[in-house]
């Protein structure tokens, strides 16, 4: 497998950074989060750029920090929930060791209501996220080496779990 030691992928809200950054401790690598390199390429928050560019120019700027991280970084690397909607995105993934984590949709909703700004779930989250899971849910199962539950636990055990299967997964 090539590319960072772990790529997190799953839906806004299932806790890609919180999980990143304790298994990037576990591990002892560095953590990097594709969403903070959306904002630096932009130089101004996704969620911003989201709304004033639309979509299409964001995930664009996305496939760019990912393509970058993926060529550049070793750790642990969280991406956006929506990076894998771009083919070339997808196409850089393969024969990553990618770690799809999930969560039911009232954890979901219930984060993503408590976290703030979320342009794509504007208006009614629960129906936003259902829409999301539906297109999303299939591209992270097909890209994912391992796939971890991440509710009802903390981010450490979490990490600990997909450490284990990580190593479990080597060849």
């Amino acid at each position: 497998m090539t590319g960072p030691a772990a790529i997190l992928i799953g839906m806004p809200g299932v806790g890609k950074t919180s999980v990143g950054r304790e298994l990037a401790g576990l591990l002892g690598v560095s953590f990097r989060d594709s969403d903070e390199d959306v904002t630096r390429l932009a130089g101004r928050p996704a969620p911003e750029v989201l709304r004033e560019k639309g979509e299409p120019v964001f995930r664009l700027l996305e496939h760019q920090a990912v393509t970058a991280a993926l060529a550049e970084h070793d750790g642990v690397l969280a991406l956006g929930g929506g990076a894998v909607l771009h083919e070339g995105t997808r196409a850089r993934l393969d024969g990553c060791r990618v770690v799809h984590l999930w969560a039911g949709l009232e954890t979901l909703a219930g984060r993503v209501l408590a976290d703030g700004d979320r342009p794509l779930l504007d208006g009614d989250p629960r129906a936003g996220l259902t829409r999301l899971m539906r297109d999303r849910l299939p591209l992270y199962r097909r890209l994912a080496v391992v796939s971890v539950r991440a509710e009802d636990r903390g981010p450490r055990e979490i990490a600990e779990e997909i450490t284990a299967l990580l190593a479990s997964a080597a060849p």
